[in-house]
């Protein structure tokens, strides 16, 4: 894990893609896409289905991990439209104390009433002290952005042809792209630049990766 200071506030960025506000307490997930798994399945591509399972195993080691009274999803939280995937999802909301809050993406097109009804609250964006966070990659002058959508990754070359493609939180001056944390989402390889940060998750632990 590794831990960051974004304007005197504390955010760790976990190995399973997850972010954590330390001083408020606050889960980042971004791009989690459920139900893609049961799409891919339905459209004859033969998926694993224990993969259904992988948010709900990687989210409760989390939740066991850091002290958490809110969980903010950065959009894509479902993939496409209700599927046997949203009563699973339900019933694991059912158990949950803290507070649960989507922000929309392009992905959520299962009505906000929906998510409201099993006890969420779904916004546009979120604004809080000097954070802003968003689904898509934004530029504010006055607030630091943190947000999802892209899939961020980058390929790491070694000794003699060996190439590999990793997911990874991609900051900039002033914003921070979560990876997807949802299995099956793919990669959007990004190059970074002067100033640019690139934190590579390996599933087991982040790195800081310079000279890419």
């Amino acid at each position: 894990m590794k831990r960051i200071e974004i304007n005197e506030n504390h955010f760790d960025l976990h190995p399973s893609g997850a972010g954590y506000w330390v001083e408020k307490k606050t889960l980042l997930l971004a791009d989690v896409h459920l139900g893609k798994v049961a799409h891919f399945r339905k459209n004859g591509i033969a998926v694993p289905r224990k993969a259904e399972g992988a948010f709900y195993e990687k989210i409760t080691l989390l939740l066991n991990e850091f002290e958490v009274d809110r969980i903010l999803f950065l959009g894509d939280l479902f993939h496409s439209f209700q599927n046997n995937e949203w009563n699973l999802f339900s019933a694991w909301v059912k158990k949950q104390q803290s507070e649960l809050i989507l922000i929309e993406g392009n992905h959520d097109v299962i009505p906000a009433s929906q998510f409201e009804q099993i006890g969420f609250q779904v916004i546009d964006h979120f604004l809080e002290e000097a954070f802003y966070f968003s689904h898509f990659p934004t530029e504010k002058t006055t607030h630091f952005v943190f947000c999802g959508h892209v899939h961020p990754g980058v390929k790491l070359k070694g000794n003699g042809l060996q190439q590999m493609k990793m997911p990874c939180f991609f900051q900039n001056q002033n914003q921070l792209i979560l990876p997807a944390f949802g299995a099956f989402t793919g990669l959007h390889l990004l190059s970074p630049k002067a100033g640019d940060h690139v934190y590579v998750t390996t599933g087991k632990e982040v790195m800081e990766i310079e000279g890419i």
